[in-house]
């Protein structure tokens, strides 16, 4: 079992080497059992920066050929009632945050309204980081829905993940913006919706989404992972109207968007004095696409949504 000691260890961690070398012959085969299941899986758990995964790296989802998906599916009524029927719900009660999907929400006490994020997950669907935000928003008092693009029964894969590949499926952007106007639709019907507070955000797809969409109306927009650029004519610019403010939040290195037409950020298109681009250009930020798990950027967005809750501004157009 020379293998594991001294020079020839196959082992790049040395206390590795070191455990190997003090143990017995049938200790070390079950110890190389282990770090090879180690080794193996590991890798599957996601990318992480200071202990926390920023990105689950998992196989592209969508199991639709994109040859299969017909112009009426994009906008599917039944469609729609699936990705609403799935969101993954927080709500801020008194006695805690309370988890849900919307399919088996407990009826909520009357009286109480709560200021709602409508929020659009990225292109691959929820993972951990999708319950990281949303419980983040939740402890700001904040009701949160998330629709799951992925409960549609017809859905074709967008991007991988693996590769920080995009656009796979172009129309999905017109998707993913119906999912996003069903959504505020029926959040407003709900009696512990404020629906004079109402707020879309969005994930890297999702910021996409959030970036393009018209439609019905918001309180104000968050994009974290998107910089408004693209060669795309649909997936260009921001959509908001005046009336509504925008936090835009992206690094300077982002992976995905090495391709230069996909660079740059979405200072430009804002249209109003209440809107904020920030670009990460220095430290770990500058290399992430996830960014809400810093508490520099926790610290941005608690900051933006609290100046625009309730607040009444006379939205100055930005002087150019």
């Amino acid at each position: 079992m020379a293998v594991f000691t001294g020079s020839n260890c196959l082992f790049y961690k040395r206390y590795l080497c070191a455990m190997f070398s003090n143990m017995n012959s049938p200790l070390r085969i079950t110890g190389l059992v282990f770090v090879i299941a180690l080794v193996l899986l590991t890798p599957l758990s996601g990318r992480a920066i200071d202990g926390v995964t920023l990105h689950d790296e998992i196989p592209p989802r969508g199991r639709t050929p994109a040859h299969e998906m017909k112009p009426e599916d994009w906008a599917d009524p039944g469609e729609l009632k699936r990705t609403w029927a799935a969101a993954k719900v927080r709500i801020p009660l008194d006695t805690g945050i309370l988890k849900a999907t919307m399919h088996n929400l407990r009826p909520m006490p009357k009286g109480k309204k709560f200021a709602t994020v409508i929020y659009m997950h990225g292109c691959n669907g929820f993972w951990t980081g999708t319950d990281r935000r949303i419980d983040f928003l939740a402890k700001l008092h904040f009701a949160v829905i998330a629709p799951n693009s992925f409960a549609r029964i017809k859905v074709p894969s967008s991007c991988d993940p693996l590769r920080h590949k995009g656009g796979m499926y172009r129309q999905t952007l017109i998707m993913r913006q119906n999912e996003a106007a069903f959504a505020i639709r029926e959040a407003r019907k709900i009696s512990w919706v404020d629906d004079k507070n109402v707020f879309l955000m969005g994930f890297s797809q999702g910021g996409i989404t959030t970036a393009t969409f018209s439609g019905e109306p918001v309180k104000a927009r968050i994009i974290e992972g998107w910089g408004c650029h693209a060669g795309w004519p649909e997936y260009y610019g921001l959509n908001a109207p005046v009336t509504e403010p925008v936090l835009s939040l992206v690094s300077d290195k982002d992976p995905w968007f090495q391709n230069p037409v996909l660079q740059g950020d979405c200072g430009e298109f804002m249209r109003n004095d209440q809107s904020k681009s920030i670009v990460f250009k220095s430290g770990s930020l500058r290399y992430r696409h996830a960014l809400l798990e810093h508490p520099e950027v926790k610290k941005i967005v608690k900051k933006f949504l609290e100046q625009q809750l309730n607040k009444i501004h006379q939205h100055k157009p930005r002087q150019e």
